[in-house]
Formats: structure tokens, sequence, C-alpha cells
């Protein structure tokens, strides 16, 4: 990978690596070194993500329940979930994979952009520190750490954003397979999530119609309750 790539991907990260090495083995895919890959740096950055929220959830929720504080957190550290973030910080534009994955588009797969992003996190951790990688993680969760709840993590996107539609008498929200990407079992499914009651849609991807569905509810949900909050205060 050129520099120029690794430069944007460290400002979108919000970490300049001292040792650039570090990142580029942890945007590398088993497939494309056999050695020198990002599976052990997955390794410690699922670890260190898993403390993290985990100790955030603690500080911020100080009544919740043992088994609220483990849904709360499995709803944030789940593979969907280091998929969207991935997306959000394209790290499929920077992987190296071999040429088998990256012709069945590996760079979409939500399980490869999961495993990277904890790869990342690892590297920042050797990189930097435990407390420089508390605050890139913290960054890059945030607008999922200010909607997670007690009572909204045992709900998935797709529930929440038909509830709080229905709570303002609005209409359901109508999903449709936009495009179907690749052979089975390696599909990409491209869903469409449309709120006609705001003429707003958001489209999502994901390895099966059900994780794309849920992707694209999780785009609409964060945008409706950001727009509902902004009425609040305008009230």
């Amino acid at each position: 990978m050129n520099e120029l790539a690794l430069s944007r991907l460290s400002n979108r990260l919000g970490h300049v690596f001292s040792d650039s090495t570090l990142l580029q083995q942890a945007l590398t895919h088993r497939s494309a070194h056999r050695q020198r890959n990002n599976e052990r740096l997955e390794f410690l950055g699922d670890a260190q993500l898993g403390q993290i929220i985990a100790r955030w959830l603690f500080d911020h929720f100080p009544d919740a329940s043992e088994g609220q504080l483990t849904r709360m957190r499995a709803a944030l550290v789940r593979g969907q979930t280091l998929a969207e973030v991935g997306r959000e910080l394209d790290l499929g534009s920077c992987l190296v994979l071999g040429s088998g994955e990256m012709k069945s588009g590996g760079h979409r797969r939500d399980s490869i952009l999961a495993d990277t992003l904890e790869a990342v996190i690892g590297a920042i951790v050797l990189d930097a520190g435990a407390e420089a990688c508390r605050e890139r993680v913290l960054v890059w969760f945030a607008s999922r750490l200010t909607q997670i709840s007690p009572q909204s993590s045992g709900k998935d996107a797709k529930t929440r954003l038909q509830e709080l539609l229905q709570a303002r008498q609005k209409p359901v929200p109508e999903y449709d397979v936009m495009a179907v990407h690749g052979q089975a079992p390696k599909q990409q499914f491209e869903v469409r999530c449309q709120l006609a009651a705001h003429d707003q849609a958001f489209t999502a991807s994901g390895a099966s119609r059900r994780r794309a569905e849920q992707a694209a509810a999780t785009l609409a949900l964060t945008w409706l309750e950001t727009e509902y909050s902004e009425d609040r205060q305008n009230d």
C-alpha cells in the first residue's frame, strides 16, 4: 500500500503511527500473507476493545445490572457493529487481500472488516499505548455510545426503529433489496430502508439480507434520533 493511502487512513483514524508497519500489518488479511498478517493484532485488539467498552459502560451506567451491562457490551462489540465502524473509516479500500478474496469482494465482507478494525485497535495499542487507543475507540464509537441504554440494548435496530416511528404515529419503514453481489455463500446484499413519512432512504450492505436490513435500520435510526432530538430542542 502506498504512503498516501496510509496517510489518508491515519487521518480518518485520528492517529498517526510512529511505526507505520503496524498499520500495514493490521490491514493485511491472512489470504495475502500466511505469516505476516493481522490475526495476532486482531487477538490483541479484541481484548482491548472489550475492556474499553466494558469500562465505559461501567462508569456511565452505575445502576445497570451485570446482565444489562453484558447485553450493552455485546451490542457494541458484535461483528456487525464493528463492520459498520470499519465502513465509516473506509477500511475496505485499504485492505491487503489475496487474489481470491479480492475477486469475491472480501473488502466488503462484514467478518473481514470487523477483524480488521480489531487489528487496527491492536496496532494502536502497540504504537501508542492503551490510553491513546481508548481515546480513539471512544471517538469512533461515540454515536453508538450515546444511543445505548440498559433499556434499548436488548432490541435490534429494526425493532427500535419501528417502535420509534410508531410512537410518533408514523408509517413503519420499508426494506427493499437493491442488489445482490457475488455468488453464494459469499454474497453481499444491498438493502434500502425507506422512511416514507420523512422522505428519506438509507442504504447499507451485509453478508445476508437480515444483516443488510439491520445495517440500514441502524443508519435510519441514527438519523431519526438526531432529527427528533433537534425537534425537542427547538420546541
